[in-house]
């Protein structure tokens, strides 16, 4: 791991791969987590190494919730906002595929802990030197599915008004920013897509009154899947950077399918500050140097190049521009 993101040090910020805040959170296979001392020394390892080339890393802290599987839990249901289970054919969990399972509702008073694991993976991701984190509220995941109506059926101070259905996500980072100065920390959504079956009627109110609120931090950035690539539940009018902006006024990030001439129209445009390069990176550890120099990209490569555990293959052995 430490000589994947060294070789791609030159891209100037990284966000990690998603990286669970306690077992409970855990729901995909081989994913790392940052909930005991010992994961945090492990990761250490790799900001060293990012940091050594020059580049800057933030770790992406992520709750799995209801996209999770009781195989992940010694038997026991995974946890979400209310007991509504996502609809699609299987999970692949350590027992291989299985159905997906009604999870069971977080009790108001396991909230607290939640966020107190939030916190100390943030203190942890501190300690193991990376330069800030990132909150993961996107695709369906524990804290998307308390953002939206869709997952969340709630009747407490959790539920049912935009207002309460933003209460976590803006605890978490009341919590985090404890630990980290608030300009080192951000915030993902994905307000159009439909992974993991997620789309509610009112994303767009949504979306926007919880970016609103999070304005007020004066956050590292808001980082939003704009992009239709990774899929969209068609419930309106697809939300853009544009309408982030006026409610949001601190760093904005678009992500999802994004190509160098679309990235620099938006950033030309005002509409964002940054632009997030997923797939390409895989198979072009040196994008920057490509972009800078006029270099043709490599091809992204399959998925099945990347997508299961073969070691180096399809990892660290994608190389840079030849010659170079």
């Amino acid at each position: 791991m430490a000589q994947y993101y060294a070789q791609r040090a030159s891209t100037g910020l990284i966000i990690s791969e998603a990286t669970t805040v306690s077992e409970q959170g855990n729901g995909w296979n081989h994913s790392p987590g940052i909930y005991t001392d010992v994961m945090a020394a492990a990761w250490g390892l790799i900001p060293t190494a990012v940091h050594e080339r020059g580049g800057h890393i933030f770790l992406q802290l992520w709750h799995c919730g209801r996209a999770s599987h009781s195989s992940f839990h010694d038997g026991k249901p995974a946890v979400a906002p209310s007991a509504i289970k996502i609809e699609g054919e299987a999970i692949h969990t350590p027992k291989g595929k299985e159905p997906y399972e009604t999870p069971r509702p977080l009790e108001t008073g396991e909230i607290s802990g939640v966020i107190e694991d939030y916190r100390r993976a943030a203190e942890r991701a501190k300690q193991a030197g990376f330069d800030g984190v990132e909150i993961h509220a996107a695709n369906g995941y524990l804290l998307d599915t308390f953002l939206q109506s869709k997952t969340n059926h709630r009747t407490d101070a959790y539920g049912g008004s935009l207002e309460n259905r933003t209460r976590l996500l803006l605890e978490i980072v009341e919590a985090l920013v404890t630990v980290w100065p608030a300009n080192r920390v951000g915030v993902r959504f994905s307000p159009n897509g439909n992974f993991n079956d997620m789309g509610s009627p009112d994303f767009r109110e949504q979306f926007l009154f919880a970016a609103s609120r999070l304005d007020a931090f004066g956050l590292a950035y808001l980082h939003v899947m704009d992009g239709l690539g990774f899929g969209f539940h068609e419930l309106g009018e697809p939300m853009r950077l544009a309408e982030f902006r006026e409610v949001f006024h601190g760093p904005l990030i678009g992500n999802t399918g994004y190509d160098p001439a679309g990235a620099e129209a938006r950033i030309a445009a005002g509409e964002a500050d940054l632009i997030a390069i997923g797939r390409p990176l895989i198979s072009n550890p040196d994008y920057v140097e490509r972009l800078v120099n006029g270099w043709p990209l490599a091809e992204d490569a399959p998925m099945s190049a990347w997508y299961s555990d073969q070691g180096a293959l399809g990892y660290t052995d994608f190389s840079r521009y030849p010659g170079r």
